[in-house]
């Protein structure tokens, strides 16, 4: 055997999955041919806010290909609680009976033997509705006198969270030379993925199910089926096939799930469900929906002293993680800043709205929204360059680890190091030369300079813990298994590297089993940028126990010392005597052989493990936009971003380039077009693509992206999460950028997101 070639990690190699993607080999949902399988629609409230009477289902049930019509009064199921910690009287019920609370609200459910006749017979459902008050707005809903939405809950709060807020806690405002005060909203947003939701579920022998999804994580999705539907455990497999994006929306159960799944069950025939774009704009859950006020004190050379924080964030109609995710708000509140003093106080409203849950970022970004609008805002101000502003407040690498005032555990970071790379990329001082240019000339196309830098956390609140395994088969070749499951992000590929590099092995040789509880026992899934350094830190542990046990093995049979085994070309040799050496398959053989393996060694050649990386890691970066905007018309045009961005070790640089463009691109979304809005009675007014404003290709610019290297001592493979720094470090950037462009007109602040009209008011209103 030949020595086996060098470490592959650190290159750029070429996605696995893409081939099959690309060709459309790769199945989704809705490609599942089922034979027989019925179409489950849903009959939805057209109102935010009324009292439900009785439902007339009887038309409906006699038209054509009709099989059932399910209302509460048919199909009884418990509740569904959307996040543990609230009380169970908040908990979404299947089917509602009695009062509807949303635009969307599912009263009936109709099975029928092709989509088109479950559609027209919804149509005929007929319910009595009793409107009442509607509130769509956070603030409104906290207000005296506003209407209660769900009555036994006695109120609209459903979450309140604080620090530095006791009554011994230091003013952070106390002492200042200079208070600046603003008010940042971060709208609502539409997760809006490529393939809206689905679901197919087929029946099988026994009382057993199977259930196809479109999910960031089938593992969760199999515990409230089980609960929900009193099934038995080993009853129940839940498969997530290619999946068409996630973005946080699919990284949790739906009451549809449940639904189909309970009608498969009842009618002992395959149901499957798949939302159109329409019905996936009101009922896939949104994200984002904080209103952050937010007061920074600093000396008059601009070192901050303190900052106030007050936040009101919506959890919709029915709360779920979106209602607590102000704790991760929270806890990125200090951001990459030395701040003495922090006071945060957040209360989370249930409102006549789609409930909201995670949305790329979750949390971390609304932090970062914040801070780094009110930097801009108090360096304009003090007449301090905003670059500047941050380098004088950054945490130096000297500080770390350091336990922040949001309770966040820092690993590492060189914030400075990232903005300087940031500014020298950009050439700031050539931007900040053109830029007065432009100002002198009058011209009426003005530019305007964005700068944010930014720490987020990655693997939070307990997901620092993995499940992986790794097994030699029979034929020499090598299967991987994940708790996470992959919606684009390319884990068969970064894993499979692993692998290789661990074991020598060819990348084509290495299969990845995720999304499928019946091939993989547990496991946490795929949010919150963690997969690397959870699920590929356990693969990587479980190769290097597999490594050892083939050593040990290896030298059994070759009689050689351990310490002599090496890796070799296809298997494992003796340093420096190639014609000693023995492939992975005859090793496999031998390992499930009694007379050839040692007496103290198990059978098989295979490791699992529950990974632990003992906590989160954080990555951080800085970003520089810059914009061009016609004062005339209120137009923003992008035209450079250049993005700094910093997730510990790199394992390919060309998976970790993917992620900052699709990450810049939802965060330059939010800036500049995206918002769920509605009506004051509470209906959604961008119920579809006509009217929710999604950017193409064609409104982005190519984005100049690179990285500095900081690995993090908290898992092996020395990674920190990049699948959401682009989002969290591009939106306030761009926004400070199109502020920046019309602050010397006397604009201090433009809510996003910066549509023309929003700026040619906030022009004309300075002027």
């Amino acid at each position: 055997m030949a020595d086996v070639k060098g470490s592959i990690l650190g290159n750029a190699v070429l996605r696995k999955e893409d081939p099959g993607l690309l060709a459309g080999a790769r199945e989704y949902s809705a490609d599942l041919d089922v034979p027989g399988a019925l179409h489950a629609h849903f009959v939805r409230s057209p109102f935010a806010h009324a009292k439900l009477g009785n439902i007339d289902t009887s038309e409906a049930e006699g038209m054509p290909g009709v099989k059932a019509v399910y209302t509460a009064s048919n199909l009884e199921m418990a509740p569904f609680l959307g996040f543990p910690m609230f009380p169970p009287h908040t908990a979404r019920p299947m089917l509602a009976t009695g009062k509807v609370r949303f635009v969307g609200d599912i009263i009936a459910v109709v099975v029928a033997e092709s989509l088109a006749q479950a559609q027209d017979a919804a149509e005929n459902v007929v319910a009595d509705y009793d409107p009442l008050p509607a509130v769509t707005n956070a603030t409104e809903a906290l207000a005296d006198g506003a209407p209660i939405i769900i009555e036994e809950h006695g109120s609209n709060m459903i979450f309140e969270t604080a620090i530095g807020a006791g009554e011994d806690d230091p003013d952070p405002l106390e002492g200042a030379e200079h208070v600046t005060e603003g008010s940042i909203y971060s709208q609502r947003l539409a997760g809006v993925p490529m393939e809206p939701n689905g679901c197919v579920a087929i029946p099988q022998d026994g009382g057993a199910i199977d259930v196809w999804i479109s999910s960031q994580n089938p593992i969760a999705v199999k515990e409230p089926l089980v609960g929900l539907l009193g099934l038995e455990e080993d009853k129940v497999r839940v498969v997530a096939p290619a999946v068409g994006g996630g973005f946080g929306p699919k990284a949790g159960p739906y009451v549809e799930f449940m639904l189909t799944t309970k009608a498969a069950l009842e009618l002992g025939t395959p149901v499957r469900w798949t939302e159109i774009r329409s019905e996936n704009m009101v009922s896939m859950v949104h994200g984002r929906d904080m209103m952050l006020h937010a007061k920074l004190a600093t000396t008059k050379d601009g070192v901050i002293t303190g900052l106030d924080v007050d936040v009101v964030a919506d959890g919709g109609a029915y709360p779920a993680i979106g209602a607590f995710l102000t704790i991760f708000t929270q806890t990125m509140s200090q951001g990459v800043y030395a701040i003495p003093k922090l006071r945060y106080h957040a209360r989370s409203a249930i409102t006549n709205t789609t409930t909201t849950a995670a949305y790329r970022g979750a949390g971390r970004p609304e932090a970062t929204q914040m801070l780094e609008r009110i930097m801009d805002m108090a360096a304009d101000e003090l007449g301090i360059d905003p670059a500047e502003m941050r380098r004088k407040n950054f945490l130096q690498p000297g500080d770390f680890p350091l336990t922040t005032h949001g309770g966040a555990n820092y690993d590492c970071g060189e914030y400075e190091k990232a903005l300087d790379a940031a500014l020298e990329a950009a050439d700031y001082q050539s931007m900040l030369a053109e830029q007065a240019a432009r100002r002198e000339s009058g011209d009426a196309k003005q530019l305007g300079i964005g700068v944010s830098a930014y720490v987020e956390v990655t693997a939070p609140a307990g997901l620092h813990v993995e499940y992986g395994a790794v097994e030699i088969n029979e034929d020499g070749s090598v299967t991987a298994r994940v708790g996470t499951s992959s919606h684009g992000q390319g884990h068969e590929t970064a894993f499979s590297m692993i692998v290789s590099d661990m074991l020598g092995v060819d990348m084509d040789d290495v299969t990845l089993k995720q999304s499928d509880t019946a091939e993989v026992p547990r496991g946490a899934g795929t949010m919150g940028s963690r997969s690397l350094q959870t699920a590929g830190s356990a693969v990587h542990v479980a190769s290097e126990t597999v490594l050892a046990k083939a050593k040990q093995l290896a030298a059994h049979l070759l009689e050689a010392s351990e310490s002599d085994i090496e890796k070799a070309d296809g298997g494992l040799q003796v340093a420096g005597v190639p014609a000693k050496a023995i492939s992975w398959a005859d090793l496999a053989a031998a390992a499930n052989d009694d007379s050839k393996r040692p007496a103290d060694m198990e059978p098989g050649l295979s490791h699992e493990l529950d990974f632990d990386g003992t906590d989160s890691t954080f990555p951080f970066g800085a970003h520089v936009s810059m914009v061009e905007v016609d004062t005339e018309t209120g137009d923003v045009t992008m035209l450079r971003h250049i993005a700094v961005d910093d997730c510990g070790k790199i394992l390919n640089p060309m998976l970790v380039t993917g992620q900052q463009h699709g990450g810049i691109a939802q965060g330059a979304a939010q800036a500049l077009y995206e918002q769920v809005m509605y009506d004051g009675d509470g209906n959604p007014i961008t119920s579809n693509l006509m009217d929710y404003a999604i950017p193409s290709a064609a409104e982005l610019i190519n984005f100049e992206t690179s990285n500095t290297e900081t690995p993090s001592p908290r898992n092996p493979l020395g990674a920190k999460g990049i699948g959401e720094s682009g989002t969290i470090g591009s939106t306030p950037a761009i926004h400070n950028a199109v502020v920046d462009a019309v602050s010397h007109l006397g604009v201090k602040h433009i809510d996003m997101p910066l549509t023309a009209e929003k700026v040619w008011t906030a022009i004309n209103s300075a002027s």
